[in-house]
């Protein structure tokens, strides 16, 4: 069974930084093609940045330059490197795992909450 956990969360003054990791169980993360998402309330979730088993990533405008993903191949884990955060920046974040040969974001961790004020 396979699950994905969130950290690093937590409430930031605009212009700071935080990181985010998400760690698999029942699986390896480095497998899958890999995913950091955001949703507010009310509103559907934002597709921010994307990471494939080989390495490449791609982003969304409203975060290029400003976040980083990566895989932390020693600790199997999926980051988030978040920089010059801005109060538009609040939201609940998810990562995201599927089979790189599917469209469908498979497995879905429970989300961890970014205030920045």
């Amino acid at each position: 069974h396979v699950q994905l956990v969130e950290s690093g969360g937590g409430a930031v003054q605009a212009g700071g930084s935080l990181r985010l990791s998400c760690a698999g169980t029942g699986t390896t993360i480095r497998a899958y093609c890999m995913s950091w998402s955001r949703q507010l309330p009310g509103q559907e979730r934002e597709a921010l940045a994307t990471i494939d088993t080989e390495g490449t990533v791609t982003y969304v405008d409203s975060v290029k330059g400003r976040f980083t993903i990566s895989i932390d191949n020693a600790k199997d884990t999926l980051t988030l490197q978040m920089n010059s955060l801005k109060p538009e920046d609040t939201a609940m974040y998810y990562c995201a795992a599927r089979d790189c040969g599917s469209g469908v974001y498979r497995y879905w961790g429970q989300g961890t909450q970014v205030t920045v004020s």
